[in-house]
């Protein structure tokens, strides 16, 4: 039988945005908003509500931003505390790998603050502890409407990864599996100046590759140019190879179905042998940067903005590194294209599962339900009726990084790019809502002021932008989402991160020049060293699931009627 959790996502997907923030509206009391919904109620003597928080130069370099705020004292922890009558404070703070080194020392010790982000392996790691609270209830009682229709844009899958036998034991800040699509980023100036098309094949790619590296393309004489930027990890959101080993139907970093009805692992598929010795061919040519496994994004973005590289694969925002090569030199034009195969059909775009961020609440603290409120403001006074986004959410600082809960909704930029291709369509701007409206005013400074700023904007969210493609990839049906997105298995816990440094280590070596065998010698390690037995206890979750899934449907048969 289904747990009642998992049957609330699911059914929340069914409602249209209207309905699902069809909340009361808020009153005013002596200027204090009162929202009449009771996850949005205030207590009536004010809580304090402690959490700890990773901090770094840009969440310093936003603050300077508003002089006199602080992590405790700002447009968010004021607003918390008026409208919901919740203190924010902080056991402590910390600031890059400190902050990851003091947390795990925490958890060891059960030094929990009242409400702590952590992983899905940490989440289960405190449960089995009995660290944390069960909050199923607080979620089914406490998420308003709209709060339940957001975190369902990516359906149940969040809130299965953070159910423990049937418990709730945190409330996922989801994040967004299709926001992970890539699409490959080309110097269109460069296409046109060596009489070549955009590539509609892998061989295409492979020859645009070698042709930018060998042929001049810059023009200068000299022999100082690469194909395609790589970084030192290989699996960076830009500049990274997910989608490149994706063109020869390798997705090394999910799970997925295959035709026996079993998940496997993507990185131990013979296709990844194909697509590895496929860059180990480039590097050897000198398509690729030499230097690229000391290199992380921001310094292989060097090349870009400098104009010695012609592609890379990126995801949306990919717009600003190429936007960095046309500040610099403004004859440089880049494209967003679609990823390809190296086959004659449409190439699938691997999704990994997004959400790895939850919420729990420690053990004992009398108030669970004030993690739900936040979440719910938080969302409410971005997205919802009452929204202020220009106040909350950018203004034009992104503020809403001060806020000790971030939840957003998974669709929120596809949602808006297709506001956007409404309005260009009809004319009609009133269909642009804050976000859409925000996003069109950057575009707008480009395309009638010259603004630099709006170049990126417009190469994101424009006509023939990476949205443009995105929708193409959801119409094509050549998105392909993890499988496996439940809690990590008790194997898994002991020995994931070994084999996910094996895995890295060996591709990144058959890249630079070991023998392509080496990929052969990784699988039977890979399975010998734990994998096999993930793979068994990851089927088990998926054949439950299953069941699960095939009761449900048969309970909701018999109901019906």
């Amino acid at each position: 039988m289904v747990t009642s959790i998992l049957l609330v996502p699911m059914l929340a997907t069914c409602a249209s945005n209207e309905d699902a923030s069809d909340e009361q509206p808020p009153t005013k009391t002596k200027d204090e908003v009162r929202y009449q919904e009771i996850g949005l109620s205030k207590y009536d003597t004010p809580i304090t509500l402690t959490f700890v928080r990773q901090t770094g130069d840009g969440l310093d370099g936003l603050l300077e931003q508003m002089p006199g705020d602080t992590l405790e004292n700002n447009i968010w922890t004021r607003l918390y505390e008026q409208v919901l009558g919740i203190k924010i404070k902080y056991d402590w703070t910390a600031k890059g790998d400190l902050y990851n080194e003091k947390l795990g020392v925490a958890l060891a010790a059960g030094n929990l603050p009242d409400v702590v982000r952590v992983n899905a392996q940490q989440l289960q790691q405190l449960n089995n502890a009995g660290l944390i609270q069960d909050l199923t209830s607080v979620y089914n009682e406490y998420a308003t409407p709209f709060t339940k229709e957001v975190l369902s844009q990516e359906g149940s899958a969040p809130f299965e990864s953070a159910t423990v036998d049937g418990k709730l034991m945190g409330i996922p800040e989801t994040g967004s599996s299709i926001e992970a699509a890539q699409f490959l980023w080309i110097r269109t100036d460069w296409l046109d100046r060596l009489g070549l098309k955009p590539p509609r094949t892998m061989d295409d790619l492979l020859k645009i590759s070698k042709a930018f590296t060998h042929d001049d393309p810059d023009g200068n004489g000299q022999n100082d140019t690469f194909g395609l930027a790589i970084t030192q990890y290989l699996w960076d959101p830009i500049m990274g190879m997910t989608d490149f080993v994706a063109g020869y139907d390798a997705f090394p970093n999910i799970w997925i179905a295959k035709p026996s009805g079993q998940l496997a692992y993507g990185a131990i598929q013979p296709e990844v042998k194909t697509a590895l010795n496929a860059l180990r061919d480039m590097y050897e040519d000198g398509q690729l940067d030499p230097e690229f496994m000391f290199k992380d994004g921001n310094k292989a973005n060097e090349l870009i903005t400098s104009g010695k590289v012609g592609m890379f694969y990126g995801e949306q925002w990919a717009s600003f590194a190429a936007q960095a090569s046309y500040s610099k030199n403004s004859n440089a034009r880049w494209q967003a294209y679609p990823i390809v195969s190296n086959s004659d059909g449409l190439a699938k775009v691997p999704l990994r599962f997004a959400t790895d961020q939850f919420l729990a609440v420690r053990k004992g603290f009398e108030h669970p339900e004030a993690i739900m409120k936040l979440f719910n403001l938080h969302l409410e006074k971005n997205w919802g009726k009452t929204a202020q986004y220009e106040t909350y959410y950018s203004n034009p600082y992104p503020v809403w990084q001060i806020s000790p809960v971030t939840p957003y909704p998974a669709l929120k930029n596809l949602n808006a790019y297709y506001q956007l291709h409404e309005a260009r369509a009809t004319g009609d701007k009133s269909v642009l809502k804050d976000e859409a409206r925000a996003i069109q005013k950057n575009i707008d400074l480009y395309l009638y002021n010259d603004n630099i700023t709006g170049w990126g904007w417009e190469h994101t969210y424009g006509s023939t932008g990476a949205f443009a493609i995105l929708d193409r990839y959801k119409r094509n049906n050549q998105l392909l989402y993890e499988s496996f997105v439940g809690p990590p298995t008790e194997t898994m816990l002991e020995k994931w991160s070994l084999l996910e440094d094996m895995k890295n280590d060996t591709f990144v070596n058959i890249v630079l020049g070991r023998p392509i065998t080496d990929f052969d010698r990784f699988v039977e390690e890979w399975n010998r060293l734990g994998g096999a037995k993930i793979t068994t206890e990851v089927n088990q979750w998926y054949t439950n699931k299953s069941e699960q899934a095939r009761q449900q449907s048969h309970d909701e048969g018999v109901y019906r009627f």
